[in-house]
């Protein structure tokens, strides 16, 4: 059981040669990482065409949503997934992955948990992943697609790709359709991966604050009036999780200021609260 991961690609190489390092020296698995970048003109164009340790596609692309879906079509892996330049896989991640498909062979996609991280590495909090339901999604989507993990037959067979209209928030249609068609879904409980907050991430863009109005307007009238409720629904599966009781722990990643070597941070005040991003307020249709 081998992986393909892809990566979309544009400007960003300080952080990508960290998230190339992070899958590069995953152990005890086999695996291919496909970088789609669109033709980027900063330092990405001289060294990753010639990083053994990627399959680099240059090309122009329609965003990053087309990007992974171009990476998909070309992946040879069994086991799907797809990190953003400023993601990373933690030591052995990929093991873990592998082992919770093999020990359940009719799971589809897995979620696994995640650490946030400032842009020096430091800890902000952890997430944990839920299986998603399909009303309580639209109040708030319990996973991050940085530990999110697919059998190729939900590319290949099923046909799930990205519907590529959205720029920002194509995750959410993307995962409604795991929840619509009826794939069997689960969640593996150990921190795969890491998303750093680097405060100019594209979900805080213009662009997405408008296309997070077009969801507002899509969700359904009955959701939009229990809404508040929903997101504490989401609350109390967090809990029932025992997401918040976590123990001091350390966690291993690549920084921009040791791109060749992981480096190991500690996590003295375990939290699942997200500072700055703990949003209870729904967004407002546009006039």
């Amino acid at each position: 059981m081998n992986f393909s991961i892809i990566t979309p690609s544009f400007r960003q190489s300080a952080w990508l040669k960290l998230c190339v390092a992070s899958i590069a020296d995953q152990s005890g698995v086999t695996l291919e990482h496909i970088d789609q970048d669109s033709c980027s003109e900063d330092d990405t164009k001289n060294w990753l065409p010639q990083d053994p340790r990627v399959k680099a596609f240059i090309e122009k692309d329609t965003g990053m949503y087309d990007a992974v879906n171009r990476g998909w079509r070309r992946a040879q892996g069994e086991i799907l997934a797809y990190l953003n330049c400023d993601e990373q896989y933690l030591p052995g991640a990929l093991k873990k992955v592998h082992d919770f498909f093999a020990a359940n062979p009719d799971v589809e996609v897995v979620f696994a948990d995640s650490i946030v991280i400032d842009s020096d590495g430091k800890y902000i909090c952890h997430r944990p992943s839920l299986v998603p339901t399909k009303a309580a999604m639209w109040g708030r989507l319990p996973v991050l697609t940085a530990a999110i993990f697919l059998r190729r037959s939900v590319v290949q067979e099923r046909g799930i790709l990205f519907d590529t209209q959205w720029r920002d928030l194509g995750d959410f249609w993307w995962i409604r359709e795991f929840v619509l068609r009826g794939l069997k879904m689960a969640v593996l409980p150990e921190l795969t991966s890491v998303f750093t907050d680097t405060g100019d991430n594209m979900n805080l863009k213009p662009n997405a604050q408008r296309e997070k109005k077009e969801k507002w307007n899509r969700t359904p009238a009955w959701i939009k009036l229990f809404h508040v409720f929903l997101v504490a629904q989401t609350r109390a599966r967090f809990i029932l999780r025992q997401a918040g009781r976590r123990q001091p722990f350390d966690y291993s990643i690549f920084t921009l200021a040791s791109p060749s070597q992981r480096v190991v941070f500690h996590a003295e005040h375990p939290t699942t609260f997200w500072k700055g991003r703990l949003i209870l307020k729904p967004v407002p249709s546009t006039p």
